[in-house]
């Protein structure tokens, strides 16, 4: 069976495994069904990844899966899976954060490489923030520095919040080549190049792509944010599961933010950004003022109207309907409210204290057949002879000059920079963050401008870790239902694979499958 058809069945979860770990059968009987799988021809365009009839008419199959780390192939400035059990190479910032308390101004936030709490492939292990409400910083050099020129920037990195995230980030910088960087001062305040990731507090979930500009004319840097996603970012933060993100940045100033290989975020650096990168050419004038005499008023009261003499300003806007007829059976003599017949004055009330006992108030029983109690009154209703208050009638205004502006002038701080692609170069990637969470998992740091090896990468790494999660998923679905007829056959195989589970050697995940022999099929080709 090919590499690819095998990442086609994984996609559909019929088997689980990286492109590059290998696939053993655990019985005769398994090494017949790999055969049947090998003979299906499937197209890709002819799958329903969702909502699909594979999963319902198939037996269990055991495919052993074991982890290896993904291996950074073709061209990279950074790869890191954490998989050596070791922070070799990192460096924790022994700094100070300004203009904070000293309790908290220490970047003493605790990091530790380990596995998931909850893995689902041993052995996978990540960089994981241990502390709450601490401040964290980490960084690490490349492996040369990164130039923009004429390749595309490709980062990526994933995340997954074991616990949960309540007000805190996950995102990374990208530190600027400058001859004074020094990783163990690394604080808020070192320059960077590019922010990227996410950010959650309270509600108000983002997914940060910042980059610094320089100004050509003043040399001063200013940070422009990407405008916000369209897409409802909520899912990736709650549901506890392994998230990829990765920001394309092209040499024709377009940008791309996926998440999971799916753009969430796309544009240009030019017109997409805020502040915008180019400033105005032209400006309001700061010393124009408008003139005194200047008229913005479109329209104005006719100065040549009179009142009527008719016109009743102190008219009534309602009046009594004269024409309403009290209803036959009104009781006039009768309130609406009585006092409670069967109320009893506490034995403890003191009329000197307390003042005269009165029960309290009822509905009247004698109005509950009658149209009504108590005095009638005619309902109002709008006189027509209300006119209000006299006011002239609007006319257009003949002196009227329009809504004054300044006016404009050559903006002095006006440039144009075409090609904000090429940004300061950076040498270090970091993590400088504030978490009211703990135990945020990082893994698999990418940094190429070679899109094919990224690819590789993710399809190693992330994608291996995506399929154990939705096998651990699916695995208690595979149960048969309780309407199904015994099956002794499939118990006993079960058992045996429980027991091949608890004496497998090494990093390796044994992953349940309800797979097929042809039938399931049908329904694809």
């Amino acid at each position: 069976m090919s590499l690819g058809r095998l990442a086609l069945l994984l996609s559909l979860g019929l088997l689980c495994l990286s492109l590059s770990l290998s696939v053993s059968a655990q019985s005769e009987e398994d090494e017949d069904l790999l055969e049947d799988l090998n003979d299906v021809d499937v197209e890709d365009e002819d799958l329903e990844l969702r909502g699909s009839p594979v999963l319902t008419a198939c037996v269990p199959l055991s495919v052993q899966v074991t982890y290896k780390a993904p291996e950074p192939r073709g061209e990279h400035y950074f790869a890191e899976s954490f998989d050596r059990d070791t922070m070799d190479g990192w460096v924790l910032s022994s700094a100070k954060k300004e203009d904070a308390d000293e309790d908290i101004a220490k970047y003493d936030g605790k990091w530790a490489v380990e596995e998931m709490k909850d893995t689902k492939l041993p052995g996978d292990k990540g960089l994981v923030l241990k502390s709450r409400a601490k401040h964290h910083a980490i960084s690490a050099q490349l492996l040369r520095p990164f130039s923009f020129t004429n390749k595309p920037l490709i980062v990526q990195y994933e995340v997954n919040f074991q616990s949960g995230i309540d007000c805190g980030g996950a995102y990374v910088k990208l530190l600027t080549q400058t001859p004074d960087l020094d990783l163990a001062q690394f604080v808020d305040k070192t320059p960077y190049t590019i922010m990227f990731g996410p950010d959650k507090c309270g509600e108000d979930y983002k997914l940060h792509f910042i980059f610094r500009h320089k100004n050509p004319k003043t040399g001063e840097y200013e940070e422009k944010h990407a405008k916000k996603p369209d897409s409802d970012l909520r899912t990736y933060y709650t549901d506890k599961k392994t998230h990829l993100y990765t920001l394309v940045l092209n040499p024709d100033n377009s940008f791309e933010v996926l998440v999971d290989q799916t753009v969430v975020n796309s544009g240009s650096l030019l017109t997409d950004m805020t502040p915008p990168v180019n400033p105005a050419a032209e400006i309001e004038d700061p010393d124009d003022h408008k003139p005194e005499d200047w008229d913005e008023r479109a329209k104005i009261q006719d100065p040549d109207a009179t009142k009527p003499e008719d016109w009743d300003e102190d008219a009534p806007a309602q009046v009594p309907d004269e024409s309403a007829v009290k209803p036959e059976g009104w009781l006039d003599d009768e309130p609406e409210y009585i006092g409670d017949p069967d109320a009893l004055k506490p034995d403890d009330w003191d009329e000197d204290m307390d003042g005269e006992w009165e029960a309290p108030q009822v509905p009247n029983p004698k109005c509950e057949t009658a149209p009504g109690c108590g005095e009638w009154k005619r309902p109002m209703v709008d006189n027509p002879n209300y006119k209000g208050k006299w006011k002239p009638p609007m006319i257009d205004n003949p002196n009227y000059q329009g809504v004054w502006k300044p006016r404009k002038i050559p903006n002095p701080a006006f440039f144009e920079d075409l090609e904000p692609f090429k940004m300061s170069a950076f040498s270090a990637v970091g993590l400088e963050l504030w978490s009211m969470s703990s135990d945020i998992f990082f893994d698999n740091f990418f940094i190429t401008d070679d899109r094919n090896a990224a690819e590789r990468w993710a399809a190693e790494g992330w994608a291996l870790k995506k399929t154990a999660e939705s096998a651990a998923e699916k695995t208690p679905a595979a149960e048969y239902k309780k309407t199904d007829e015994p099956q002794p056959d499939v118990k006993e195989e079960e058992e045996e694979g429980q027991e091949e589970d608890k004496t497998s050697p090494g990093n390796t995940t044994q992953l349940h499958y309800k797979t097929c022999r042809g039938q399931c099929f049908k329904g694809l080709v």
